[in-house]
C-alpha cells in the first residue's frame, strides 16, 4: 500500500532471513515466558486442571501450524508490531475469557496468557519491521504527512471508537447468552463446572471485559483505515466508465471497486474474523477437556459475528 510505512529505518538483515527470524523469536519468547509463568505464577497448574493431554501429534501440529499461520498472516499482510499485538488480543482473548469465566482459572493466569501471547507477537515484529504511519503518527515529527492526522491523534475520537467497539462486543456476547449459547455450553462442554455466569451477565457487566477488545479493534481496524493514503487504484476507479468498460472490468469494479480506506476495513475485518474464529475454535476444542467440536464452533461463532459487526461499524464511522 502506498505510504503505508513510517519514515523509520528497516531492519538491515537480508529480507530472506527476517520472517524465519520472526518465527524463531516468537516461539522462543512464548516458550520462555510460559516457563517463567509456570514457575513464578503457578499458571501451569491452573491450566492443567482443565486441559486435555495432547498425546496426539495431530493436536500438537494444529497448534504449531496455527501459530505459524498467524505469523505468516502478519508478516505478508504487512502488519506491524501494534497490529499483531491487537490481533493477538482479539483472537486469544475469547478462549482466555472462557477459561476465566466458566472454568475458574485464576485471573493472574488469564492475564499471563493474554500478555505472553501478545508479547510473543509484538516483540519480533517491532524488532524487524518499522511501525506503520498510522501507529507511529503520535511519536513522529509534525512534518510527517499523514492523512487525517487530526482524527488519528484525537483523544476523544479514540475513546469513542474504543467504546463503540467494546459495546458491540459486549452486546453480541450478551445476545448469545440470552439466546442459544447456554444450551450449547451444557450440551457440548462436558466438564464445564457451571454456566451461571451466562445467566447473570448483562451488557454492562461484560463491558469492562470487552473494553480491551474494543481498544484492540480500534487500533487494528479504525486507525490504519483512517490514516490510509489514496492509491493508484482509486484513480482508476474514479475514471471508470461503464459505457466503455469490458465485462471483466465491470465485474471487477462492482466486486472490488472500493476506495483504499474501505478496502483496508474489509481486509482487516476479515483478518479479525478469521483469526478470532479459528484460534478460539482450536484453543477451545483442542486444549480444553470435554469440549465437543460443535460446542467449539458455537462459541467461536459469537466472536466471529462480533468482529464482523465491529469492523462494519468502525468502517461506517471512518467514512463519515
Amino acid at each position: 500500500m502506498i505510504g503505508d510505512k513510517a519514515p523509520l529505518p528497516p531492519s538491515k538483515l537480508p529480507p530472506a532471513l527476517r520472517f524465519p527470524l520472526v518465527v524463531v523469536l516468537s516461539l522462543s519468547i512464548s516458550s520462555l515466558l510460559y516457563s517463567l509463568s509456570a514457575v513464578y505464577l503457578g499458571s501451569e497448574n491452573d491450566l492443567a486442571k482443565v486441559s486435555r493431554k495432547l498425546d496426539n501429534w495431530s493436536d500438537v501440529a494444529s497448534l504449531v501450524g496455527w501459530k505459524m499461520f498467524e505469523l505468516t498472516l502478519g508478516w505478508y499482510g504487512n502488519y506491524d508490531g501494534y497490529d499483531l499485538a491487537s490481533l493477538s488480543l482479539l483472537s486469544h482473548g475469547p478462549p482466555a475469557y472462557l477459561l476465566g469465566t466458566f472454568y475458574q482459572v485464576r485471573t493472574v493466569s488469564i492475564l499471563s496468557i493474554i500478555i505472553i501471547d501478545s508479547l510473543a507477537m509484538y516483540i519480533p515484529f517491532r524488532l524487524l519491521r518499522p511501525l506503520s504511519l498510522a501507529h507511529s503518527v503520535s511519536i513522529s515529527s509534525p512534518s510527517v504527512t499523514v492523512p487525517n492526522r487530526e482524527i488519528v491523534t484525537d483523544t476523544s475520537v479514540g475513546i469513542l471508537t474504543t467504546l463503540l467497539a467494546a459495546s458491540i462486543y459486549s452486546v453480541t456476547l450478551y445476545s448469545a447468552y440470552a439466546s442459544y449459547l447456554p444450551i450449547y455450553l451444557v450440551t457440548y462442554f462436558d466438564d464445564i463446572p457451571s454456566i451461571a455466569p451466562a445467566h447473570t451477565a448483562t451488557p454492562f457487566t461484560l463491558f469492562p471485559i470487552t473494553l480491551i477488545l474494543g481498544l484492540a479493534a480500534k487500533s487494528f481496524i479504525f486507525t490504519p483505515a483512517t490514516a490510509s493514503l489514496p492509491s493508484s487504484a482509486d484513480a482508476r476507479n474514479a475514471a471508470f466508465n461503464p459505457a466503455s468498460a469490458t465485462l471483466a472490468e465491470t465485474f471487477w469494479y462492482n466486486l472490488w471497486g472500493y476506495d483504499t480506506k474501505t478496502k483496508v476495513v474489509i481486509k482487516r475485518t476479515a483478518a479479525v474474523m478469521l483469526a478470532s474464529g479459528i484460534n478460539t475454535f482450536i484453543q477451545t476444542w483442542v486444549i480444553i477437556e470435554g469440549v465437543d467440536a460443535i460446542g467449539a464452533i458455537a462459541y467461536s461463532g459469537v466472536w466471529v459475528i462480533a468482529a464482523a459487526i465491529t469492523g462494519t461499524s468502525l468502517g461506517i464511522v471512518g467514512a463519515v
